[in-house]
């Protein structure tokens, strides 16, 4: 179950079935940002794809001598774009290629326009999302749900993008779903429905184990997307932004003119590949050995070049030996900059915090931690608000809260008032009233044994305590332990065996912490392979977003707008 090969494969067979010749691929916003995280714009150029355009663009000069490539998602305004374009073609031919099931009307409407006879083909490729790793994917979707319900525009985008998954991955899974989310139902329905209505694309030659897809709501763990990470990709993400593998830089002081953008892809990039799931120190032990490695391969390409041969050997080299300097220069840039930020926030020691907060259950100690940082003036207003969501959270009845004071110390640190009121949206959120699983205390006498046993040895790395509930969750699914009572089946049928094949989707978003666990869990399982998607990948601030775009705006009466954010996803 790989999701980037998936998208890559339906690309290459795209390209092949075009045949020889000069083509154009022509996509519309989304399918864009889908074959951009799985290919790059120098290897397409290498099958003799020469243009890219959207199909929207509204100056296309025709170009009889092009074959068109088109790969578009079967909305409205696609299939009333490309109607236009067959009545006065630009391309010599048309290969026409669908993210998503069309409908037989659209694919008449087209067949009708198609007057000059330029369509040789019209097919469906289930590339319909963004396969952010080989076990991660997301549908780039923000503010799905309006309160508890989901917007309805948002559903029927999630269940195509979830579909598009099942399809692309060959799968037709049993359901089970999060029964204290109305949302997790009504997507499992959507899911059953479709499957049920195309049960000739759902066809597949059937395993021993069939697979399981298991929807959960973000809401459960409202605490994982408010931590500031400690591996590379995790904290690339939340410190910098990452949206389709790319990273604005255009914000570091001084940054050159070609490391504005950079692009981060395990695909194209071996030492992102093995250091992605790494924590910050051992990344900056690596990025030495890697500029080491460098430097001593630059003195040799430096050599006087005297003979044909050592001038063929220079040629030869010369294309590796800039994309190592390339890869260099970008991740001494992105660490540089995450050692920036880390100093000029504090944000060992808010961690630190943080960690406490969500791992710990003293009170006392954890009041007093979160106070003295309060009182810091390095603190940001951002990480300040974070620590008293995250107080809020965990100690949200607690017979002595001291919530009302460190509002009021918040307050006094003279910031705006917007995060005060995000305080109360989060634990409206994701607050114990919502949540259907206990987030916070283990749940079985192993459980509690384990963490007694890790608080006698002492924590090997004190920022990096905190397991998302997700981890748990599913251990316990992979043991055939976790309860239907919680999580039902959607329909009659059950599974006997472990699940070995799983994909899991969280409404609202998931993290790159949740991708980490997964890809622990994928590495420790042997025979179980785990897929995650999410409606969006989250840092911080989107989920912040995502909260207040949800309608939850604390208990003031003033709209709550949550800052610009370095990231979509």
């Amino acid at each position: 179950m790989n999701a980037v090969l998936a998208v890559r494969q339906y690309v290459s067979k795209m390209i092949e079935d075009s045949g020889p010749g000069m083509k154009v691929l022509l996509m519309d916003r989304e399918t864009t940002g889908a074959v951009s995280v799985v290919y790059t714009q120098s290897e397409i150029l290498q099958r003799e794809v020469y243009l890219f355009e959207r199909l929207d663009s509204p100056n296309r000069e025709p170009m009889k001598h092009l074959k068109a490539i088109c790969f578009l998602r079967p909305t409205k305004e696609n299939v009333e774009l490309l109607v236009q374009e067959l009545r006065r073609p630009k391309y010599s031919v048309y290969f026409i290629y669908f993210s998503n099931v069309i409908s037989k009307s659209d694919v008449k409407a087209l067949a009708e326009a198609d007057e000059q006879e330029v369509v040789a083909e019209v097919q469906e490729f289930y590339g319909d999302y963004i396969a952010v790793n080989p076990h991660v994917f997301s549908l780039n979707l923000l503010g799905c749900c309006r309160g508890r319900s989901w917007d309805p525009a948002q559903l029927t985008r999630t269940t195509q993008g979830l579909t598009a998954l099942l399809l692309s991955l060959k799968k037709c899974p049993m359901i089970r779903y999060q029964l204290s989310s109305e949302p997790a139902k009504r997507l499992a329905e959507c899911v059953k429905q479709v499957i049920t209505k195309e049960y000739e694309l759902f066809d597949f030659r059937r395993t021993e184990v069939p697979p399981l897809l298991l929807i959960l709501d973000r809401s459960d763990d409202a605490i994982t997307p408010l931590l500031n990470q400690w591996t590379y990709q995790a904290m690339v993400h939340e410190l910098l932004g990452i949206n389709n593998n790319r990273i604005d830089l255009s914000r570091v002081p001084g940054i050159s003119k070609d490391l504005r953008e950079v692009v981060l892809s395990a695909e194209n990039d071996e030492f992102y590949a093995n250091n992605m799931y790494l924590n910050f120190a051992e990344i900056g032990t690596n990025i030495k050995n890697l500029m080491e490695d460098f430097q001593r391969r630059k003195p040799k390409e430096q050599q006087k070049l005297e003979s044909i041969a050592d001038m063929k050997a220079f040629v030869e080299n010369y294309p590796q030996f800039k994309k190592m300097s390339g890869t260099v220069s970008k991740h001494v840039t992105v660490v540089g900059e995450l050692s920036r930020l880390v100093a000029e926030r504090n944000l060992l020691e808010v961690s630190e915090v943080e960690q406490e907060l969500a791992c710990q259950s003293d009170h006392s100690s954890a009041l007093q931690s979160v106070r003295r940082l309060l009182q810091s003036p390095r603190l940001s207003e951002l990480d300040a608000a974070l620590l008293v969501m995250l107080y809020a959270l965990r100690y949200e009845r607690h017979a002595s809260s001291g919530l009302p004071a460190l509002l009021e110390e918040l307050r006094g640190r003279g910031g705006s008032d917007r995060y005060r009121k995000l305080v109360s949206a989060v634990v409206e959120y994701g607050g114990k009233r919502v949540r259907g699983s206990d987030l916070f205390s283990p749940k079985d006498a192993v459980a509690i044994t384990k963490q007694f046993l890790k608080g006698l040895k002492g924590i090997e790395n004190v920022y990096t305590q905190h397991q998302p509930l997700l981890q748990e969750t599913l251990d316990q699914l992979i043991k055939g332990k976790l309860k239907d009572s919680q999580y039902p089946y959607l329909g009659p049928n059950t599974l006997r065996d472990r699940p070995q094949d799983i994909i899991v989707f969280l409404i609202g978003g998931a993290t790159y912490e949740e991708a980490l666990a997964v890809f622990n869990l994928n590495r420790s399982n042997p025979g179980v392979r785990i897929v995650l998607g999410g409606t969006t990948i989250h840092n911080t601030r989107s989920f912040l977003e995502e909260v207040t775009a949800a309608g939850f705006r604390g208990r003031s009466t003033e709209s709550s707008q949550v800052p610009p954010r370095s990231s979509r996803r």
